[in-house]
């Protein structure tokens, strides 16, 4: 993996616009988009996971999307393998390649070797994390990990029962937390990245996810589901976190109306945003771009541009 190696990388909270301003990117400086989301790996989860279409997607190659079906599970370590292999791929060919999304954790994993990834899991200690969870809810697991590793349970969401257990799991058999582990990740990237943020003010930005929560019950997220669910009968542990569909899968089974599915959606997506937004501002390497700004494409240009010179 040579360090000269060139990526760009567009991140932002959630409905922020970083997919329409990495298409305009990708065309002005010959780029191939990688995407680095959690969900869109999936196939048949589209509009709960905000895909782009053909058209948005004007001409320009879109990786990692579609690959999977949601019935298998997906990670961070799989997604570094996969992606790297795409980037080399891409510069190979002369193109740019643009890592574009806002899961933080598949980003990070991608331009660093995080020494994390060599702490084994515990098959044993998991299934008694799961069991309690079962027994007492993920509420209460929650709380077991606020008490080793407070900056780690800030970040992840008591219903995320995958990376709670993996961060409980990482203090036992090591002692130390997630926190103190990526502290150690090394400072140099495996790749000569950019890294453009997107950005805008939080009511903008609320009133932005609370739309495209309503324009994506309109286009039929309660059926995508519904049909999902009607073909391989359950969704992985990781297809079933997906914002969207662990609401209306409730809503399905009879738990919450139709109106309280709607607004728990917009809460936990709000909620999830100001996560993202946590682990980026973390990033001091991060080159923020106001995405309301009329120049925010020119904006971006000009330092890609710089970057490239």
């Amino acid at each position: 993996m040579g360090e000269q190696t060139r990526v760009l990388v567009i991140v932002g909270p959630t409905a922020v616009g970083k997919s329409g301003l990495a298409v305009e990117l990708a065309h002005r400086f010959r780029g191939e988009i990688i995407s680095a989301d959690s969900m869109q790996v999936y196939r048949g989860m589209d509009i709960g996971t905000a895909k782009m279409t053909r058209e948005e997607m004007a001409g320009v190659p879109h990786h990692m999307m579609d690959i999977l079906p949601p019935t298998e599970r997906f990670s961070a370590g799989r997604f570094k393998t996969l992606a790297r292999s795409i980037i080399g791929d891409i510069t190979s060919r002369g193109m740019l390649p643009l890592v574009v999304g806002g899961t933080a954790l598949y980003v990070r994993a991608l331009l660093y070797d995080y020494p994390l990834a060599q702490v084994a899991r515990d098959p044993k200690l998991r299934r008694q994390l799961q069991r309690k969870a079962e027994r007492e809810g993920s509420q209460s697991l929650h709380g077991v990990l606020e008490k080793l590793d407070a900056d780690s349970a800030q970040r992840i969401h008591p219903n995320d029962l995958k990376r709670v257990i993996r961060a409980i799991e990482v203090h036992c058999k090591t002692g130390r937390t997630m926190t103190e582990w990526r502290r150690s990740t090394p400072k140099e990237p495996a790749y000569d990245a950019l890294k453009i943020g997107l950005c805008t003010r939080r009511e903008v930005l609320y009133e932005r996810i609370n739309r495209r929560v309503d324009e994506m019950m309109d286009r039929g997220l309660v059926t995508e589901v519904r049909n999902l669910l009607e073909e391989f009968g359950a969704l992985s542990s990781t297809a079933g976190e997906a914002l969207g569909y662990r609401e209306v899968i409730e809503y399905l089974g009879g738990q919450v109306d139709l109106d309280g599915c709607i607004c728990k959606i917009k809460r936990n997506t709000r909620n999830f945003a100001k996560r993202q937004l946590t682990w980026f501002r973390a990033d001091e390497d991060i080159q923020w771009v106001d995405a309301t700004s009329k120049k925010a494409l020119e904006e971006a240009s000009v330092r890609v541009a710089n970057w490239m010179d």
